[in-house]
């Protein structure tokens, strides 16, 4: 089935397994003082798991450099052991590992690294909040010795290659743009002189690594930014890359500062190929067809790999984020056992929104991302017995965790089909994935011998059932929280799992109270919306615009059955959504017509709709035919006393444990904690 996926390949003098190199991700484990033990733990983790090349997340080439805190320094001895320490565990497994050599330029974060940043022009960034310092002659002179002296260092230390960063906004890219690069002297002007600094990168980097050590370039295919790089720009800068010996080119998409989304959930899995597919035709035009190309972002599924390889338009696909979700990615699906994949949600949550602070990275669907070390699996000696309550996120994750130790588990979900609440969010456009996970949890719960007890809500009568057992996992979740609003009789109210279970039954007119994430979710799935794509850019990037779902593209958006107002008493509409997807999220129901009330009191639902008050008392009537409480939650935790009278050990987890501020990382972190302190 992955013939094309499985083809070893050349990227330079490098040979490697395969056609799949997992992408550069921040970890911020690269800082941590443990003598990189971690980081080499999550490295080979993913070696072992069969990605062909891996490349580490960026390494800043000198202090100024450095995104934030938490990135390594490659210049800098301290850092050695903990570079030397990641390349020594890919190797043991047998794979192959490039150092990515990193420059943010102006959006290193001010706060996070002390120093003023620097850039090809003082233009403001909206990312970083600050106003670089223009890079003089003195400045380009010694940034170019710092990428020699990297690039050497990495091979000193055992890597197998480099990969310059030249993409997604940082400082190569900078000098690349007429955006960013106002200079008038040898490094910017016209396009060929905005394209000398990074051309000279390369140059210095080959003089100081040795010309047989394969340089990588990331590039960008667009910025996805007004007035910034034309595709005729970017097709020269890929041939000359060519011309002075880059190994292969990476492919990215898109800056810091685009208001197009390029990573979220919402976009169409392979929606960027077709640039990486264009710089691959520009250097076959120009004589250099033997260089690599690899295609990146939202490439989510090996099939979706083997697809794009098939084609013939890119030699290599890159994937990030999905190896957080599933080590064991490539593996799995070459071995062909039905073993199930863990898919990635594109939901940014723990890793990308993680990223730029200084939390480790890791993921929701895989919370021992980043922390191998910290929770083994290997099987213990005594298999003991345990329960788990509650079918949704955190008791899936907790009964898998479990069982992966060894254990002998029960998972007992009151509903007819485990999910909790995933099973709402798999319906909104855009989130399809999350019945993904669920088909996950269900092959991966079956494989460990996890027995599944559906329709089966435990009380208080179960305590002797309940003593049966070593220890138990309460992860009964939550249940809506219902706000004191006079007239609840008077108008069709619904609770939001009431909504989502018949959308169909609502009204012309909605009023959802409540503007957090399921509120927002909700209103996604009324406004039939498919795609957060300006108009028309589907069919400019060859994109179906009849397709159904992440996995075939991005459809059309139906006609809206339902006009849809969003009402919250805070000031901050989805204040809990994640940075990176909150924008997305917020302009796409405003594309659609979704009026947002913030900053109210609900003061009565009458016949005609709710009537709300604002901080001076002036009230207004929100006309509806429906109104859906979306208004917070409350642990469900009516088992505890059965728990304590069974007196079997037991750790709440998830909504059950703390219903304010949920959401689902913390859910199955929390899962996968509890079950390592029961089970080990």
């Amino acid at each position: 089935m992955f013939t094309h996926v499985t083809r070893p390949g050349a990227i330079g003098r490098l040979r490697v397994a395969n056609r799949v190199v997992m992408g550069a991700m921040h970890l911020n484990l690269e800082g941590l003082d443990d003598d990189g033990a971690a980081l080499a733990a999550f490295y080979a983790r993913r070696a072992r798991g069969g990605a062909g090349l891996i490349v580490t997340g960026g390494s800043a080439v000198s202090p100024v450099a450095a995104g934030g805190p938490g990135y390594s320094l490659v210049n800098d001895p301290a850092h050695h052991p903990a570079l030397r320490a990641a390349a020594d565990a890919v190797h043991a497994e047998g794979g192959r590992i490039a150092l990515q050599l990193f420059h943010a330029g102006r959006y290193a974060l001010l706060e996070g690294t002390g120093l003023t940043p620097v850039a090809p022009s003082p233009v403001h960034s909206r990312f970083a909040r600050t106003t670089p310092r223009e890079l003089t002659a003195d400045d380009i002179a010694r940034t170019l010795a710092d990428f020699a002296r990297g690039a050497a260092t990495a091979r000193e230390l055992g890597y197998d290659a480099v990969e310059i960063m030249a993409s997604e906004g940082y400082l190569l890219n900078q000098f690349l743009s007429p955006v960013t690069n106002h200079r008038t002297d040898a490094w910017g002007g016209d396009a060929a002189r905005r394209r000398s600094f990074p051309l000279a990168v390369l140059r210095a980097v080959r003089e100081a690594a040795g010309e047989d050590f394969p340089v990588l370039f990331r590039i960008s295919g667009a910025d996805l930014v007004p007035g910034s790089s034309s595709q005729e720009e970017t097709d020269a800068f890929a041939v000359a890359l060519a011309e002075g010996g880059a190994a292969a080119l990476n492919v990215g998409v898109g800056w810091h500062e685009s208001r197009i989304p390029t990573v979220q959930g919402a976009v169409p899995p392979g929606a960027w190929a077709g640039y990486a597919e264009a710089v691959k035709k520009a250097l076959c035009a120009a004589g250099h067809p033997d260089v690599p190309v690899i295609a990146s972002n939202r490439i989510t599924r090996l099939e979706q790999a083997e697809g794009l390889l098939r084609g013939g338009g890119i030699d290599f696909v890159s994937m990030a984020r999905p190896f957080l979700a599933d080590p064991d990615l490539v593996a799995k699906s070459v071995r062909d056992r039905g073993e199930p994949v863990n898919i990635c949600l594109a939901c940014n949550e723990a890793c990308i929104d993680r990223s730029f602070g200084t939390e480790r990275v890791s993921c929701l669907v895989n919370p021992r991302a980043g922390h191998e070390l910290d929770f083994p699996e290997s099987p213990r000696d005594t298999a003991r017995r345990y329960a788990v309550i509650g079918g949704g996120p955190a008791g899936l994750e907790a009964a898998r965790a479990l069982a992966a130790l060894g254990h002998r588990v029960e998972l007992f979900e009151a509903a007819r089909e485990p999910g909790g609440q995933f099973r709402m969010a798999r319906q909104v456009p855009g989130k399809e994935d999350f019945g993904a996970t669920l088909r996950y949890y269900g092959a991966e719960l079956d494989r460990l011998g996890v027995r599944v007890h559906l329709g089966r809500r435990l009380g208080l009568g179960d305590a002797g059932l309940l003593r049966g057992f070593d220890g138990a996992v309460l992860a009964t979740g939550v249940l809506p929280r219902l706000p004191d609003i006079p007239g609840w009789t008077r108008l069709h109210t619904l609770t939001y799992p009431e909504a989502f279970a018949c959308p169909e039954a609502l009204g012309e007119r909605v009023v959802l109270l409540g503007g957090g994430g399921i509120a927002v979710d909700l209103a996604h799935l009324l406004t039939g919306a498919r795609t957060p794509m300006p108009e028309g850019f589907l069919a400019e990037h060859g994109l179906p615009e009849g397709a159904d779902g992440p996995a075939g593209g991005a459809g059309g958006a139906p006609p809206a059955r339902h006009r849809i107002t969003l009402v919250r008493r805070g000031a901050r509409m989805a204040a809990g959504t994640g940075p990176s997807t909150r924008w997305v999220v917020m302009s796409q129901l405003r594309g659609h017509g979704v009026e947002m009330v913030t900053g109210v009191h609900y003061r009565e639902i009458t016949r005609d709709g709710v009537v709300v008050a604002d901080a001076d008392g002036a009230e207004r009537l929100i006309e509806a035919d429906t109104v859906v409480f979306a208004t917070g939650q409350e642990s469900e935790r009516t088992l505890v006393p059965a728990l304590r009278a069974a007196g079997v050990p037991y750790e709440t987890v998830g909504g059950a444990r703390d219903a304010s501020g949920l959401n689902a990382v913390r859910a199955t972190a929390e899962a996968l904690r509890a079950a390592h302190r029961l089970g080990a």
